[in-house]
């Protein structure tokens, strides 16, 4: 057993720290680390299953908001685990959610919130397919040249850690609509992939957590003792800035998508903005052909979803 609110040491086996946190589970198994090895303490990790006891530690301890160190915290061990948990979310976990939704949701029932519901999911899975690929490609192969010995004039962590954001912050929406707008289905399928956003959301906090706080000081002291070279490879930023809504909305559309969400007859959306009845109806219209979306619930499901309207601004 360990001790409450204490740090996990060396000398403490697996075993002992999936009784203390469940969680952890996921860092054994991103970190290579076969549960025949539960018995074994930590510090036996890198004789056993080849990883860093140290990297595991602040990792383990970062994870359950302990007190962790990257003292002794090994670059090589690190990114493996970054990289299998890439693997992880893209190739297991986020299509897994989208499996349970198509088995969750009467698309036939209502089809504007059902196709609304996967539309915006599946374009967040390539969001996150993108960040994550940025960071395959880019930041990892640069740490791989950095373990040979090479660095690169051009790059540096800091690069990576002024554009890296967490890549959750959607899901809070998608989760938002599932509780209030419900769709027709089987509810405990419902329930099922609502659980499992629920720790999606949370597992790529603590995933961009152990990036920005193990990661970027870890792979700033190896640039501190390596002097850069020409830049053959020359890192990218990510692109932040794109639009959250449909880039074929103008700003006219996305303005009335956010009244007819509020609740705004055609006539209270005029008065507001200044503009015709006729115009209104004429924007709902082309509105509604862009998106294919025909019912005001569609509407105020998309622009929840695309963080044009704030869930506590529309009435139930």
């Amino acid at each position: 057993m360990i001790e409450a609110n204490r740090p996990y040491a060396l000398e403490d086996t697996l075993s002992d720290l999936i009784c203390d946190n469940r969680q952890l589970l996921m860092a054994i198994s991103r970190f290579g680390i076969p549960l025949s090895l539960a018995g074994r303490p930590v510090s036996e990790l890198g004789e056993c299953a080849g990883v860093n006891p140290h990297t595991f530690l602040a990792v383990a301890n970062l994870t359950s908001g302990m007190e962790y160190s990257v003292d002794g915290v090994t670059l090589a061990s690190l990114v493996g685990y970054l990289k299998r948990a890439h693997a992880y979310f893209l190739d297991f976990f986020l299509p897994g959610i989208r499996r349970k939704l198509l088995d969750a949701i009467d698309f036939g029932a209502d089809p504007d919130l059902a196709s609304g519901v996967l539309r915006f999911f599946d374009d967040y899975v390539g969001e996150v397919r993108r960040h994550m690929g940025y960071e395959n490609d880019n930041l990892f192969a640069y740490v791989d040249r950095l373990l040979a010995g090479e660095r690169d004039a051009g790059y540096a962590v800091g690069i990576f850690a002024a554009h890296h954001d967490a890549v959750s912050h959607k899901l809070r929406r998608l989760k938002d609509v599932l509780m209030r707008y419900c769709p027709p289905g089987n509810a405990d399928l419902l329930n099922s992939v609502l659980f499992d956003i629920i720790n999606c959301e949370d597992d790529l906090e603590c995933h961009c957590r152990v990036e920005d706080n193990i990661l970027v000081p870890v792979v700033a002291r190896v640039e501190s003792s390596i002097v850069p070279t020409a830049c053959s490879q020359p890192g990218k930023t990510v692109d932040s800035d794109s639009p959250e809504a449909d880039i074929s909305l103008g700003r006219r559309e996305r303005e009335i998508i956010a009244a007819v969400a509020k609740g705004w007859s055609n006539k209270e959306i005029a008065d507001r903005l200044c503009i015709s009845v006729h115009t209104v109806a004429t924007h709902r219209r082309n509105i509604c052909a862009k998106l294919a979306i025909h019912s005001s619930a569609g509407l105020t499901v998309y622009a929840i979803l695309n963080g044009l309207v704030d869930l506590k601004d529309i009435d139930l």
